[in-house]
């Protein structure tokens, strides 16, 4: 009898997590290894956050709180829905979770039952579709191109609702492609939903403050006002504000699933860390002067990044909108030989053959849900960047 459960049998490991965790492994044994798999800045948590968590430790806010969050932290949070997305909520319509994974969890948790249906536009970020799975939903593929920019057309996702569709799920930016969606292009997958009542939205803007030269960023609750009432839409302070070890996400939506996440979280999680609630009322209430610099800096190396892909022989490298990864395809090297022997028959032999190689670790397309490609994060300094793209350079030069 296997001690796993037949649940857990259906998922796989993150595959970022395990690519981070074999160049740590490989850095430990005293291989010079450069790793572009993590999706976190690289930057430090800003002062004056850090300040607010040492204060709350001293001032003793290190009790139990509400399951789903201080009130302080939902009335920031419902303040930074106005200010910046136009989007009016009630503190009783926001929910804190330990991070932006179980704000997924807890809302496919509380929803989800056998045979419904989450729809999941690819490429996507990798705990989307074993959480659905986890959950017992089915998730379903709709694959996006390069073509168009990696995202979600309306009419692919109209042949893809069925009766059964619970949820869609949008990312904009998107991990891992970059890609954003403009209003323009929000309005037309808003006008396919308008037309399925029955359908949820769950919209991931975890990246909405990395978005580069003119873009505007806008979600689609903000774009499409009568979808309010069926869209979960979810944030967090991990990636503006570097804070990913903190382990806060958030999200805002209709009363009653609000409930239902905290009744899901009343049995698993509790509430999320106190210190780390109160270091994100700074965050989301203090000074915001950082993030269009960090932003800019994200930018220069994303232009970078893109620059040197498209100089590696046999890859074709799309710029990206937002976020901070790249995702370049490989299909021109399909069946090449590297100089160790190995037939690079799919993006994970690339994969595995460029840490094997050259000692650059990237996270391969399939993990993702399309392939040929593979994941770049560039979020790290332009020097470590400039040696890391050298070395796929050559490492593509090298196929045969």
């Amino acid at each position: 009898m296997s001690l796993e459960s037949a649940a857990l049998s259906r998922v796989k490991p993150s595959a970022t997590l395990a690519a981070d965790a074999k160049a740590r492994e490989l850095k430990a044994q005293g291989r010079n290894v450069i790793s572009l798999a993590a999706g976190e800045p690289d930057f430090d948590t800003p002062e004056n956050v850090k300040e607010a968590a040492i204060k709350a430790i001293r001032d003793g806010k290190t009790k139990y709180t509400n399951v789903d969050g201080i009130p302080e932290l939902k009335e920031a949070i419902v303040a930074k829905f106005q200010r910046e997305n136009g989007l009016t909520y009630k503190t009783s319509q926001v929910n804190v979770s330990p991070g932006g994974k179980p704000v997924i969890w807890n809302a496919m948790i509380a929803t989800l039952s056998p045979g419904d249906e989450v729809i999941i536009p690819t490429p996507y970020w990798v705990s989307y579709w074993d959480i659905v799975l986890l959950a017992g939903g089915a998730p379903v593929a709709v694959a996006t191109t390069a073509d168009t920019g990696f995202k979600l057309q309306a009419a692919d996702l109209e042949a893809a609702i069925t009766p059964k569709t619970k949820w869609v799920f949008l990312n904009s930016p998107s991990n891992p492609s970059g890609a954003a969606y403009t209003r323009a292009e929000l309005k037309a997958i808003a006008d396919v939903l308008l037309r399925h009542p029955h359908v949820m939205i769950l919209t991931d803007d975890m990246y909405e403050h990395l978005v580069f030269g003119d873009f505007e960023f806008t979600t689609i609750a903000q774009v499409e006002p009568a979808l309010y009432d069926r869209t979960l839409t979810m944030n967090g302070v991990s990636k503006a504000y570097a804070m990913t070890g903190w382990r806060i996400g958030y999200a805002a939506g209709p009363e009653p699933l609000i409930k239902l996440m905290a009744k899901v979280m009343s049995q698993t999680t509790s509430n999320p860390c106190s210190i780390s609630q109160w270091a994100a009322v700074e965050a989301l209430n203090g000074t915001q002067e950082f993030i269009k610099p960090n932003a800019k800096l994200f930018e220069g190396r994303r232009d970078l990044v893109v620059s040197m892909l498209n100089q590696a022989q046999g890859i074709h490298c799309p710029t990206p909108e937002g976020a901070f990864y790249v995702y370049p395809s490989v299909e021109k090297l399909l069946g090449k030989t590297s100089p160790s022997g190995k037939v690079i028959q799919n993006d994970q032999d690339f994969a595995v053959e460029l840490l094997e190689q050259e000692g650059v670790s990237v996270v391969f397309g399939a993990a993702f849900g399309l392939s040929p490609f593979f994941r770049i994060s560039y979020a790290t300094s332009n020097a470590v960047l400039e040696d890391a793209c050298g070395r796929i350079q050559r490492f593509c030069a090298n196929l045969k």
